[in-house]
């Protein structure tokens, strides 16, 4: 039996609307949302399945879902508004606002070099508490003494799990606030947009619940490791439940404040951050950017072989920016942030497109063919 999808669909894009259904009946969404505007407009708003992987409880339209990496760029967001505001700049010094930070060889590590992670901190070495990524005072005073697995600024490797806290210790010391603080005043005040870091506990019945893969990261650190291996090992898995693994759906983890990761939103608010991006910074008499100043935010600071994916990537200050396997659709202006599983948010100037996608299946995550089917068919509707 088909599954029941609900919302509006413009005419002009129903084959965004059969993709949508099609990802239920042969990828295997649970339950999703997917909000796209063109021009300022919303001209998708879908939604469908299952808050729960026991597919008991359905997907409601405010539906809000833990959107992993997609914080990584509504961190970019207000990394950015700090530099526009002068509190912060990307030439700015970590160790100059951070004095633990200047040991093992890092103090000339730029606030440009953690947004386009170029530091060399993937990953922390010494073996940390399970659960200890709750902590914020311990990530960041691990990662102060961290020795870099590179020399800083020379190459640069996917933060998965350590971009947030790094990017957000430069910000918490540079303005006092939290980054759940920063979006909460920021970017979900004024958009009137339900982005939360630090979720609080009253939202969560509104929460979906995530399926985490049969495999989870192992909590153990296997023995015998190199170099390496051990910078893979704990880029994802120190300390045990830092991705997410076994610790995704309680409340701990959406009280939490952890930029890279835990991000809880809707579709709904994800494409209304990029419909902004997509004009520049401003839209419906709300300005989170002057044009200038996101254009340099959207600029690039890293390309070529990422040193913990082992295939090409490219950022700019927090964004993603598309490369021709893994782009966000046909225009090269585009840029925002795929998520764990295959959540996505991005901004097309270009085309003036808007999009979020959220959803609580956790699918390939490089090559993801529910994201893929949305974008094709949104910019098939396009020509």
């Amino acid at each position: 039996m088909p599954t029941p999808i609900h919302g509006t669909c413009d005419k002009a894009f129903l084959a965004i609307r059969d993709a949508f259904s099609n990802n239920f009946a042969e990828h295997g969404e649970i339950g999703a949302s997917v909000c796209i505007t063109v021009n300022g407009v919303k001209v998708v708003d879908l939604w469908g399945g299952y808050s729960d992987p026991q597919r008991v409880n359905l997907w409601q339209e405010d539906q809000l879902v833990n959107a992993f990496s997609i914080g990584k760029g509504v961190t970019a967001v207000v990394a950015a508004q700090c530099v526009e505001q002068g509190l912060v700049s990307y030439d700015t010094r970590v160790a100059s606002i951070w004095p633990e930070f200047a040991v093992n060889d890092k103090e000339a590590i730029t606030f440009r070099d953690l947004l386009g992670h170029r530091a060399g901190l993937p990953a922390v070495r010494i073996r940390l508490p399970q659960n200890a990524m709750l902590n914020w005072k311990m990530m960041t005073d691990s990662l102060a003494a961290e020795t870099p697995w590179w020399t800083p600024g020379q190459e640069h490797g996917y933060h998965v799990n350590t971009y947030g806290f790094l990017v957000g210790e430069v910000l918490r010391r540079a303005t006092g606030k939290t980054v759940g603080q920063l979006i909460a005043e920021m970017i979900a005040a004024p958009l009137n947009a339900e982005i939360y870091l630090g979720t609080p506990s009253h939202l969560h019945s509104r929460i979906a619940d995530y399926e985490w893969p049969s495999d989870p990261f192992p909590e153990a650190e296997p023995d015998g490791l190199d170099e390496e291996q051990l910078l893979q090992f704990n880029t994802y898995s120190n300390p045990s439940g830092l991705s997410g693994a076994g610790v995704v759906n309680t409340a701990q983890w959406r009280i939490a404040e952890m930029p890279s990761t835990n991000v809880h939103a809707s579709a709904r608010a994800i494409a209304t951050l990029y419909t902004s991006l997509a004009h520049g910074g401003t839209h419906n008499n709300v300005t989170l950017l002057p044009c200038e100043v996101l254009d340099n935010a959207s600029s690039e600071v890293s390309m070529g072989d990422d040193r913990i994916l082992h295939r090409t990537s490219r950022f700019a200050h927090g964004f993603q920016l598309p490369i021709p396997e893994r782009g966000f659709g046909p225009n090269t202006q585009s840029f925002g942030h795929f998520g764990a599983g295959g959540s996505l948010g991005f901004c097309d100037p270009f085309a003036k497109v808007g999009f979020g996608y959220v959803m609580n299946q956790m699918g390939p995550r490089w090559q993801n063919p529910r994201n893929r089917a949305l974008i094709d068919s949104l910019y098939s509707c396009l020509q």
